[in-house]
């Protein structure tokens, strides 16, 4: 039995060109201590980027590595272990953790009471279901919001949305997780309350001038000192997908919708030319005004679905009926087959919309779809007709075909199976909203034959409940000094305490493959910083720039928080570098301050690896590789660089 992954030629070969470069980095360590922290640096480093294992299990197994040392010391030639075998497991209940699960249940807790679902219509209302439009709107709406929130909490909000907005547009959320998650990181830059490292900015600045001499005294920023940089950033983040983003963005095709291509399987099963479905205005001139749906559908070729006249949307049971007239401008949801809409659209003047909009919601696979139903012998629906029914208002159920025996009678076939007269045994092919499919199932008139398909228990009464509670956590993180894990999980325990959410389906919300990621790696953060490790990598990598032009010296201190904060928390790198920026500053007769703002806007760009909260949290939803982090969070690290250092010199 093999116990771990058999390495690639690729693998083995990077491993032992990483194991060589460990071998220089120990010999030239200041001692034995930073030397084995440097080793297991590299060995993560090497896991993560090349999915030895799953990012999660390695991230476990560094955490037992560094426990383990404490048994190891004496072999390694240490008097104790790099991080203590009682603070090992700290990370769990790190502040960072137990806020990303808080975050994760108050943002299930919303999308339990439909709120999600209404926000993900109206982004789609205005978005419509191309990338171009959907991703400036969600990730524009969640920088805006992470500017005065946690930038995790923002992601977590609308990890929801995302989802939802997938499933009706069948975009893959591969396409669209990673831009909102990237520009919810630089929304944090905005403010100065957006992100840890800008709020610890002022205290810093302020511990630092006790050492200073009075004309070298920093002044402190702002609440929105820092908005031309962090809009210039989410600019450029946006802007860098919208351009890029078909080239950078993975299509990870499990993660694109939930309903399933329900037409395909009504061709393969019942042999007929697939029905899509369409949607299409009527215009001035068009035969159709003055019509009903009933004369409209008289030829058979398409069955209307979904009304909108401008006095509300018509679908589903209870709104549709043949009787129903048709205006100038009224927007009709229909299904049909291509050849034939498109002949349809031209003879009668109908304007054929591209994509769907004005049902895109509604008509997603995750609202309606195909269902199948059966007439039992007993059904009080035998020997009536659709027609006889006004089965499209009553039920909400348009007739597509019927399977009698070895018989298929379809619309398609020149069969009015409206006026079909129902028999014991007939399989019903509709289309058919979910909910309505849902009431169909307690009908003893129908055996529903479909049962695999999108429905879930939503709980709008209590969106009151959510509402508060959501915004009692909002008013506690921005206005209180309360600790952020303990203002979030208020908001979480509130959830569930007030019936949103059953304490099953909150522990359900929770991505543990996300706590386990982040709460093991806290652990190498605190021995890279305890070491010293942390410390002489930058006093060496400043060392190097320190006779070069000023604002190649600030860019080399961006760089060294950027590559600080993919392996510590950006908290601790801001506390270790913003001291040591400051003094370069001095030295090399540059603002002090602006080094500093420049070390904690830095801390934020955190895209070439899923170690940040946010790039955690999204890892499992998105099915992401870290090669997709590597590829699209490599050039996003860049023009971070390019764009931050930039508008600081050009602000400051």
């Amino acid at each position: 039995m093999r116990l771990l992954p058999r390495l690639t030629l690729k693998q083995l070969i990077s491993l032992i060109l990483f194991t060589l470069f460990t071998v220089y980095l120990a010999s030239v360590a200041p001692g034995i201590e930073v030397a084995w922290v440097l080793a297991i640096l590299m060995l993560t480093v090497y896991l993560f980027a090349f999915e030895i294992v799953p990012v999660d299990v390695a991230a476990i197994s560094i955490m037992v590595i560094l426990g383990l040392t404490s048994l190891f010391a004496p072999l390694m030639g240490l008097e104790k272990g790099l991080v203590d075998d009682s603070h090992i497991f700290d990370g769990f209940a790190s502040n960072a953790v137990m806020s990303i699960v808080a975050v994760m249940i108050i943002g299930a807790g919303l999308d339990k009471t439909g709120i999600m679902s209404e926000v993900a219509s109206i982004i789609m209302k205005y978005g419509g279901s191309t990338e171009k439009r959907i991703i400036p709107l969600i990730s524009g709406t969640v920088g805006l919001i992470s500017s005065f929130m946690q930038n995790v909490g923002a992601a977590a909000l609308f990890l929801p949305v995302v989802s939802r907005i997938s499933s009706r547009t069948g975009l893959p959320m591969s396409r669209l997780l990673m831009p909102m998650g990237f520009c919810a990181i630089l929304g944090g830059t905005i403010t100065m309350v957006g992100s840890s490292p800008l709020i610890l900015l002022n205290d810093l600045i302020l511990n630092s001038n006790h050492a200073l001499p009075a004309d070298k005294q920093m002044e402190t920023f702002d609440l929105f000192s820092v908005t031309p940089v962090g809009l210039a950033l989410v600019f450029a983040g946006i802007l860098y997908f919208i351009l890029a983003g078909r080239f950078v963005l993975p299509v990870n095709k499990n993660t694109q919708t939930e309903g399933g291509n329900t037409m395909q399987y009504f061709k393969d099963t019942y042999g007929m030319k697939a029905f899509y479905l369409y949607e299409v205005v009527v215009q001035q001139d068009s035969p159709v005004a003055g019509m009903s749906v009933d004369e409209l559908e008289s030829d058979q070729t398409l069955r209307v679905i979904a009304v909108e006249k401008g006095d509300g949307r018509r679908m589903g049971a209870n709104s549709i009926d043949r009787s129903v007239g048709i205006e100038v401008g009224t927007v009709l949801g229909v299904l049909s087959n291509p050849e034939i809409i498109e002949q349809v659209a031209e003879d009668k003047k109908l304007t054929l919309k591209p994509t769907l909009d004005a049902f895109a919601d509604a008509l997603s696979n995750i609202k309606a779809g195909i269902a199948e139903l059966v007439i039992s012998p007993s059904s009080n629906l035998v020997g009536k007709s659709s027609r006889d029914l006004w089965m499209r208002k009553k039920y909400g159920a348009s007739l597509l075909a019927i399977h009698r025996g070895d018989e298929i009678l379809n619309c398609q076939s020149g069969i009015d199976i409206r006026n079909e007269k129902f028999e014991p045994g007939d399989v019903l092919v509709v289309h058919i909203g979910w909910d309505d499919l849902s009431r169909l199932e307690k009908d003893r008139d129908f055996v529903v034959v479909t049962t695999e398909y999108p429905h879930e228990e939503l709980r709008p009464q209590k969106v009151v409940h959510a509402a508060v509670f959501f915004f009692i956590t909002l008013a506690l993180v921005i206005f209180s000094d309360l600790k952020l894990s303990v203002a979030l999980l208020t908001g979480a325990i509130g959830m569930i305490l007030s019936g949103v959410l059953k304490i099953d389906e909150a522990y359900d919300s929770i991505s543990w493959s996300t706590v386990f990621l982040l709460a093991s790696l806290i652990p190498l953060g605190l021995a890279v910083e305890k070491s010293g490790t942390a410390a002489w990598i930058a006093e060496h990598t400043l060392l190097v720039v320190g006779d070069m032009p000023i604002w190649v010296i600030q860019f080399a201190v961006a760089v060294l928080a950027t590559l600080f904060t993919l392996v510590m928390s950006n908290v601790g790198a801001t506390v270790l570098l913003v001291p040591l920026a400051v003094n370069i500053a001095i030295g090399a007769g540059a603002n002090p301050a602006v080094f500093a703002l420049t070390v904690a806007i830095a801390t934020s760009n955190s895209f070439l690896i899923p170690t940040h909260q946010v790039n955690a949290l999204i890892i499992g939803p998105g099915s992401y590789r870290v090669a997709d982090f590597m590829k699209a969070g490599g050039i996003m690290t860049i023009l971070f660089l390019v764009v931050s250092v930039g508008m600081l010199n050009l602000i400051f």
